[in-house]
């Protein structure tokens, strides 16, 4: 038995969101869920929400399913939308600044 979740429109990039999911790929809920909490970066607070949200989905689907018997199957993230913003320069140039979005997506099963 297999759930999934997914958040989108993140504002961090993939790469860095990658990083961290490297980490716990393949790791049982706890043990990951262990991990992200302590880890100091910003791409583990938004992994882990979506990595509860999976489990919640989980339990949804099959009531007496215990949180233990629960690993990640699958983790990645994919870009998302990039905004396009402008930085003014000096002699009245401009530089484009690409502010990156991505997707997440997490399947766990048990």
């Amino acid at each position: 038995m297999e759930a999934m979740a997914k958040a989108k429109y993140l504002r961090i990039s993939s790469r860095k969101l990658r990083q961290v999911m490297d980490v716990v790929r393949g790791k049982s809920v706890d043990n990951a869920s262990n991990i992200l909490r302590f880890l100091p970066k910003k791409a583990a607070r938004l992994i882990e929400k979506v990595l509860m949200a999976a489990v919640a989905n989980a339990r949804q689907k099959q009531a007496n399913l215990d949180r233990e018997d629960l690993y990640i199957k699958a983790i990645y993230a994919d870009a998302g939308t990039t905004l396009k913003r402008w930085l003014p320069r000096c002699f009245g140039r401009a530089n484009r600044l690409r502010k990156r979005t991505s997707y997440i997506t997490i399947v766990v099963e048990g």
